[in-house]
């Protein structure tokens, strides 16, 4: 496998994870749209909020929330992105391979889960979330320093 195969799905996940941060912004433009925001609440765009809908609410947060996991999966994606490609052989961890591609897969159904209003599956797919960024963090250093 080359260096950059075994680059790629930490490249990924960073990219996709990242995406999963824009689009939460859609949910919310619609949110505030139905809120009758106007061109005035571009001054405090988040003094708004008491006039959002409950779900408009929950896609605030879930917004606030995505740019809280991706400071936390972003270092542990570079990590191993920069090890992946400085190491010989890479990092080839299969755990490490498969939380990258599930990470931004769980992102985007915990946007789904909270703006929809399912707590439980929503706490599973935060817990998963953190449980991937977790992982990369413990292979990229197991493959740093091993």
């Amino acid at each position: 496998m080359s260096l950059s195969a075994t680059a790629a799905p930490f490249a990924w996940s960073l990219a996709l994870t990242g995406a999963v941060v824009v689009l939460s912004t859609v949910p919310l433009g619609a949110a505030r749209s139905q809120a009758d925001f106007s061109l005035s609440d571009l001054q405090a765009p988040r003094a708004m909020f008491e006039r959002l809908s409950p779900w408009g609410k929950r896609a605030a947060w879930a917004h606030q929330n995505s740019f809280e996991a991706f400071t936390l999966h972003a270092p542990a994606a570079l990590l191993c992105l920069i090890v992946a490609l400085a190491s010989p052989g890479g990092l080839t961890a299969p755990v490490a391979v498969a939380v990258a591609w599930i990470h931004p897969l769980l992102r985007l159904a915990y946007l789904a889960a909270y703006i929809g209003n399912l707590p439980p599956l929503r706490g599973l797919c935060w817990a998963g979330g953190l449980i991937c960024s977790g992982v990369l963090y413990v292979e990229g250093l197991r493959a740093l320093l091993g």
